[in-house]
């Protein structure tokens, strides 16, 4: 067993956000400056914090967007779901005995509104949300934190992302990466590993 931490993203690896975070995101900077941006010049918002997000796009009362981000996100809650085959993954690596967690963007409060609502949270031992280091990915900062709460060498952990900050991320800190294809539609992103669907995890793993 090389690995004995498999560490996931959430967003484009766990659950699908893209529709809900692109759309709100638009909505709320057509509140907040008039502007029409369509999503797909969003898109580099997916896998930064929110915070760092809003700022590229230059808006100016960072607190107050953020609030109204997170309002008009409730709007697309329907639309959020758990990726097909991630149940399954996890229930495997679980008996598998690996020990599972998680290196997000999101923010404590973040998580438990956003991902804790699809009961799949019990599988993850360590959880490292935005608020728990200052800077984030891709910087190193948030996997160094996972691995020195959880006492793991750096060749024993696999983190799993779907965006350039998640690959990023893993190369600063050392740690081998693996690109979840099914929410990040692309290959050209560095990479050791490419998982077309979460099952491909288990043939790596086994």
């Amino acid at each position: 067993m090389k690995y004995k931490n498999i560490v996931f993203d959430i967003d484009g690896t766990l659950i699908d956000t893209e529709y809900a975070v692109l759309h709100s995101l638009q909505e709320t900077i057509r509140a907040m400056s008039g502007k029409e941006i369509p999503c797909s010049e969003l898109k580099f918002a997916l896998g930064i914090t929110g915070i760092d997000a809003l700022k590229k796009l230059e808006i100016k009362n960072i607190s107050y967007a953020i609030e109204l981000w997170d309002k008009n996100m409730c709007k697309y809650a329907d639309t959020i779901k758990v990726f097909d085959g991630i149940t399954e993954l996890l229930k495997n690596l679980l008996s598998l005995d690996y020990e599972m967690g998680i290196v997000t963007s999101k923010t404590r409060e973040e998580f438990v509104h956003d991902f804790c609502q699809f009961g799949i949270n019990h599988y993850f031992k360590k959880i490292i949300c935005a608020d728990d280091t200052q800077e984030h990915k891709p910087n190193a900062a948030p996997l160094l934190k996972y691995m020195e709460l959880t006492k793991t060498d750096h060749g024993k952990v696999l983190y799993i992302g779907d965006s350039k900050y998640d690959s990023k991320c893993a190369e600063n800190a050392g740690i081998d990466f693996a690109l979840a294809v099914w929410g990040s539609h692309s290959k050209h992103i560095r990479a050791d590993y490419f998982l077309e669907k979460p099952a491909d995890l288990l043939s790596l793993c086994c």
